[in-house]
């Protein structure tokens, strides 16, 4: 049996390669001064229909149900509603403003395609309490941090600035009313997603046309961003970003400045996207929590395939993953009478911290060796007739060396394991 439609089986090499992505995605983090939280899987509908800040469209992709409590409840398709929720119970608490992130699974119900899954694995990234130009590149600038650390170049990624104010004053000065706008910029999130004809006619109710739209999108001046790129500029990362207007992002939360991370080659969807949703706190609270915010989201899947289709990245995900093997020591067990004093040395050195292995049950000396090899140990360590001594193989160069167990940590301190 196969796992259901746009979920997915992780295997011994799978689960590899995710580490390695959560694990870069934590470094980075918390080189920018970024602390983990995370929030339940399960949450109440009422997060996600109250004023529908998180957009039709999730609300149409929400796996949903009653559960014994007669509560309706749904899996999160996001993170962004779940930490506004934390945040608002609990704010007081902490200095502003917060740098969190999270890494974390979510399930939306939604057409399969490349780059995306039914279920996948997102790192978010969110500052609140602070509403500068400061905090935009500080926010952007750890999304960039991100691709960069699996080996992507400003060859391979470019991340495009917009701002829905922007498109809210245009469209404002067009006749259109907030609830129009948001309609709008809804269908400006598809400009390159549909045909022209099938976006003419659904912009046609308010007086629009692609057009229209395409050349406010060319007239755009990077001015209004030159403070924001200013700060790239003294980081040393201006090559990794750009204007475009066409961005708009499809959830309704966004106030401001916008954003999304491309692939120069444009294979395939968005790798990252966020914004500012200055309003949301006060939007779930009420008005009673009321902090200006940023954040921004990258998946697993679609970093996965870029990966994959770029040598560098690749290549660097492949000698990580060759650098970290299944057993750093491997204990050959040379003769079944000294297997209690094997299972003693076994645990010993695990305690001292080093991944060892050893034949659960008995085998032939060549055999263990060639396990010790296949699991890419450095060392195999033998035990047999001449115990309370051992023999160390250095499996690289076939070295040997004999010292008494007891002096055995010391021996691999001195070979830095």
């Amino acid at each position: 049996m196969r796992p259901l439609p746009g979920f997915r089986d992780f295997y011994p090499e799978d689960c590899a390669r995710r580490g390695y992505l959560l694990d870069g995605w934590r470094a980075v983090a918390c080189r920018h001064g970024f602390v983990e939280v995370d929030g339940p899987v399960l949450e109440s509908m009422d997060l996600y229909a109250k004023k529908n800040e998180s957009g039709a469209e999730i609300l149409g992709q929400l796996y949903q149900f009653t559960d014994r409590g007669e509560r309706e409840v749904a899996l999160r398709p996001e993170m962004t509603p779940t930490l506004a929720r934390m945040v608002i119970a609990k704010e007081r608490d902490y200095r502003k403003p917060l740098k969190w992130f999270s890494i974390a699974n979510f399930f939306r119900y939604e057409r399969q395609q490349k780059g995306r899954l039914r279920e996948f694995i997102q790192f978010n990234a969110d500052l609140l309490g602070d509403a500068s130009t400061a905090a935009d590149a500080e926010l952007i600038s750890l999304a960039i941090g991100v691709l960069r650390e699996f080996g992507f170049t400003r060859d391979d990624f470019v991340i495009r600035l917009s701002d829905r104010r922007a498109w809210m004053d245009f469209l404002a000065a067009r006749g259109c009313d907030e609830g129009a706008a948001r309609a709008v910029l809804a269908i400006i999130d598809k400009l390159d997603r549909e045909p022209e004809a099938s976006l003419d006619a659904k912009l046609a109710p308010h007086g629009l046309t692609v057009a229209e739209l395409r050349a406010f999108i060319a007239a755009a001046s990077p001015e209004h961003f030159a403070p924001l790129l200013d700060q790239f500029e003294a980081r040393g990362l201006r090559e990794f970003v750009e204007v475009d207007l066409s961005i708009v992002r499809g959830l309704a939360y966004y106030t401001g400045l916008v954003f999304e991370a491309f692939d120069r080659g444009q294979s395939m969807r968005a790798l990252a996207g966020g914004g500012r949703y200055d309003n949301l706190l006060a939007d779930l609270s009420d008005g009673s929590v009321n902090l200006p915010a940023i954040g921004f989201g990258l998946g697993d899947v679609v970093l996965g395939n870029l990966i994959e289709e770029t040598p560098r990245a690749r290549e660097k995900m492949e000698r990580a993953l060759g650098a970290a093997p299944a057993a750093e020591i491997y204990v050959v067990i040379a003769g079944e009478a000294r297997r209690r004093e094997a299972l003693g040395l076994v645990q010993s050195l695990r305690d001292a911290g080093w991944r060892t292995d050893f034949p659960l049950d008995a085998a032939k000396v060549g055999r263990q060796f060639q396990t010790a090899d296949q699991l890419g140990a450095r060392f195999a360590v033998v035990v047999g007739n001449e115990w309370p001594a051992v023999k160390i193989k250095t499996l690289a160069t076939r070295a040997e060396d004999s010292v008494a167990h007891g002096a055995l940590a010391e021996w691999l301190k001195t070979a830095h394991v």
